[in-house]
């Protein structure tokens, strides 16, 4: 490992334990917001893009960066953002459908549903990602327990949490594809404007309430701050973040870690609405941890294939040449640009 590939591998733990702190704060924080599910799923996209936009507009690099996204990194940029905009609207609305130990329980299918597709594309997972994968994925099981009900609403809560599970696997998949070559900001720009889009087409279609309008079709000033805390913590530091650390540690750690958010939202209730933790949190989190531990150390053996080519996302875009004049030695690489 290089010196380089070797700094950025320390700085993605750091970077992804805050992301899990982040994402581990969307639960609670939407199950304190009062507005539809949907329209939550828009908001924290649209106000997403709406942080990210002008620092973009502001730095001619970003600028420049996102806008040579073409071809195929922006068609898999746009495929991700649809990925993304099905997660949320398949699994927020389970929420209401099942109980929230199933809905869950099978939403975190993630890591299975991202070694299964990694098979499928050709690349055969070690051993041990399986096997960290369900060790983590029984964590989850200690905490959330099995709770599959046999009415045909709750069937259908539990179909929705399941295909939000795939579609986030899907999700991580796609944006560790596409970070191979394009930088954070310019794919989340991507990503998120085309989640918004289609989640805002939806929340039209099914006559959401936006909270635009005055009177009772207004949301309140607490609902307000409690998305742009959302936006903040999920969205900004804690699927941003995803999209930073994807490209080094690869898609079954990063998907991995996501488990890490059942716990942590426990953790989150208890601290902040007063929700005395179940006695099986910290057992489930020790499992987790010892089944991403697993995954990490797969991933990292000798002989494992490398998840993106070094410096391929973190190079500076070449200027264009000028007609005539010869082309100058290239600049050593510079780190990431979205700090």
């Amino acid at each position: 490992m290089s010196a380089t590939a070797g700094s950025r591998a320390r700085r993605d733990g750091p970077l992804l334990a805050v992301a899990v702190a982040g994402i581990s704060l969307s639960g609670p924080l939407i199950a304190a917001t009062a507005a539809p599910a949907l329209a939550i799923a828009f908001w924290r996209n649209a106000l997403g893009v709406a942080a990210l936009a002008p620092a973009a507009a502001l730095r001619p690099r970003l600028r420049a960066e996102a806008a040579s996204v073409r071809g195929r990194a922006l068609l898999l940029s746009l495929a991700s953002g649809a990925a993304l905009a099905a997660h949320f609207a398949l699994w927020l609305p389970s929420l209401s459908l099942t109980s929230v130990a199933s809905s869950v329980a099978l939403v975190t299918t993630t890591p299975l549903w991202t070694a299964v597709l990694l098979r499928l594309t050709g690349r055969r997972p070690p051993a041990a990602v399986w096997a960290g994968s369900l060790l983590a994925f029984a964590g989850v099981l200690a905490l959330t327990g099995v709770d599959l009900a046999a009415s045909p609403r709750a069937l259908a809560g539990d179909a929705l949490a399941l295909a939000g599970g795939i579609t986030s696997a899907v999700y991580v998949l796609l944006g560790a594809e596409v970070r191979r070559t394009t930088s954070t900001t310019a794919y989340t720009l991507w990503c998120y404007g085309t989640a918004a889009a289609l989640l805002l087409a939806a929340c039209l279609a099914a006559g959401v309430s936006l909270g635009l309008g005055g009177g009772a079709g207004g949301y309140p000033a607490e609902t307000w701050l409690r998305l742009l805390a959302l936006t903040a913590a999920s969205q900004l530091l804690g699927h941003s973040l995803l999209n930073r650390v994807v490209r080094g540690l690869g898609p079954s750690v990063t998907s991995t870690a996501l488990l890490l958010e059942t716990p942590g939202a426990a953790l989150v209730a208890a601290a902040w609405l007063g929700q005395a933790p179940p006695a099986a949190a910290w057992p489930a989190l020790a499992l987790i941890l010892l089944g991403l531990a697993l995954v990490v150390r797969a991933e990292r053996a000798p002989g494992a294939p490398p998840s993106a080519p070094p410096g391929a996302a973190d190079a500076p875009l070449p200027r264009p040449r000028r007609p005539g004049r010869p082309r100058r030695p290239e600049r050593p690489e510079r780190g990431e640009t979205t700090r």
